[in-house]
This record gives C-alpha cells, sequence and structure tokens, in this order.
C-alpha cells in the first residue's frame, strides 16, 4: 500500500474522531494532505478531504439522532441558506484569496474561544430551545454564515456551528453538537458539488479517507454521547485553541 495513502488515511480517521465530537477535523486532515502532497492545488486538497468527510459527519449526525431530540425544521432552515451559501463561498474561493479574511476570522476564533473558557455554564443545561419563527430566522442567518465559510475556507465551520448553536441559539453542548453535523454535511454536499464538476476530487485517496474517516466519526460520536456535556465543552476548548493556532500561523507564515 502507498505509504502517502495510508498516512492520509490514518489522519482521516483522527479528523473523523475530533470532527465528530466538536467539529475541526479539517485541522487534522488538510494540514496532513498539504504535507503529504505539497505540489498539490488548495483546490484539490479541499474538494478530496471534503469528499472524504461529509459521510463521517453523516455518520455522527446519525449517532447523535439516535440518543438526542433533533429539532429537523431548525436543520432544514439552517440546511437551506448553508447549502446555498456553501456554493457560492467555493465559487468565490476560485477568484480570490481566503487569506484576505483570515485575520477577521482569527479575532473571532480567539474571541469565543475565551467566551467559552469564562463562561462555565455555557451548553451545560438541558433545556431545549422553543421551536418559533425567531429560532428559525436565526437558523437561516447561521446556516448561511457558516455555509459561506464552510465554502470559502472550510476548517473549523463544525466547531463553528457548534458555538452557534449553543451560544446564540441555547441549544447544549450535546444538542448543539448534533444538529451542527446535519447542518454541515448539507454544507458540504453542496460545496461538494463545485468540486466534483470541476473535476477537484481524487478519488484513489478519497475512497480509503472516506473509510477511515467514518470509523473515527463512528467512535468519536459514540463517546461525546457516553461521556455528555461536559466532556464536549473540554473538547470544544482545546479545538477552538488549535484552530486559533493554525489560523494565526496560516496568516503569519504561510500563505495556502
Amino acid at each position: 500500500m502507498d505509504y502517502d495513502i495510508l498516512i492520509v488515511s490514518l489522519a482521516a480517521f483522527f479528523a473523523g474522531f475530533i470532527d465528530a465530537i466538536v467539529g475541526g477535523g479539517g485541522l487534522i486532515q488538510v494540514p496532513i494532505m498539504f504535507l503529504v502532497f505539497p505540489q498539490m492545488p488548495v483546490s484539490v486538497v479541499i474538494g478530496t478531504n471534503r469528499s472524504a468527510s461529509f459521510v463521517g459527519t453523516l455518520m455522527a449526525g446519525y449517532q447523535y439522532a439516535k440518543s438526542t431530540p433533533i429539532m429537523w425544521k431548525v436543520v432544514f432552515f439552517a440546511g437551506i441558506t448553508a447549502a446555498i451559501c456553501a456554493y457560492l463561498g467555493a465559487l468565490l474561493a476560485s477568484f480570490i484569496s481566503a487569506t484576505l479574511l483570515k485575520p477577521i476570522i482569527l479575532v473571532l476564533i480567539i474571541f469565543l474561544g475565551i467566551y467559552s473558557f469564562f463562561n462555565k455554564n455555557l451548553g451545560q443545561h438541558n433545556n431545549i430551545p422553543v421551536l418559533d419563527n425567531n429560532l428559525l430566522l436565526k437558523s437561516l442567518f447561521l446556516g448561511a454564515l457558516m455555509g459561506f465559510y464552510n465554502g470559502l475556507i472550510g476548517p473549523g465551520t463544525g466547531t463553528l456551528l457548534v458555538f452557534g448553536f449553543i451560544a446564540w441559539l441555547k441549544f447544549n453542548f450535546l444538542g448543539g453538537s448534533g444538529i451542527s453535523k446535519f447542518v454541515n454535511v448539507v454544507a458540504d454536499c453542496a460545496s461538494l458539488i463545485f468540486f466534483l464538476i470541476n473535476g477537484f476530487v481524487l478519488f484513489h485517496l478519497a475512497l480509503p479517507m472516506l473509510l477511515c474517516n467514518l470509523l473515527g466519526a463512528y467512535l468519536g460520536s459514540r463517546l461525546a454521547i457516553l461521556k455528555g456535556n461536559s466532556f464536549i465543552r473540554i473538547m470544544f476548548l482545546v479545538v477552538v485553541m488549535c484552530l486559533s493556532v493554525r489560523l494565526g500561523y496560516d496568516l503569519f507564515f504561510k500563505t495556502i
């Protein structure tokens, strides 16, 4: 077996594991692909990664749905705008450099990390938000914003979605993680259409990565459900810190 494929497949397993708990699997999978295939175009790396990861995200969502209530109407409303804006973000990414937005995103990530660290009750409650027009309107906006980020930049979308659902829409970590998985899948599939149409997916890499990501997602989601909100909060803070370091490195030390 090609050692390069083995390395990226192992990365896909760990990415699926982390992504299933609190998002941020792209923090593992995408950098490893750049290290192993330094000459590979960015669009091909993102397209191949996305084709391998969306099935794992769907598996994680399925596991959450079996153990915690999922507001499918929220998923539907957020998913519509996420799909549209993810495709538009992927389209825009082919014309402009995502590095133009990275300083703004870095400040945002650092802010939400600090906010989550000091707000120890964030996402720890057991109540479920009321399903009303206000919640659905917020879902539309959150889906649009995160979908666009997903298509334009990518890594960290799941983590930002979880934060949006718990801090703004008032879900707990378990419920917010579950809903974010399905919204993220919709956004991934929408942007993936663009990458497939334009031939930006290498299937000899994507298929073994997909299988490993799927296994990691299954194990990660089962662990998150077993451990509950407190465990997910800790993992969320760790991933946010790693995302800040990753974006800071991209911004100050390299251009991708």
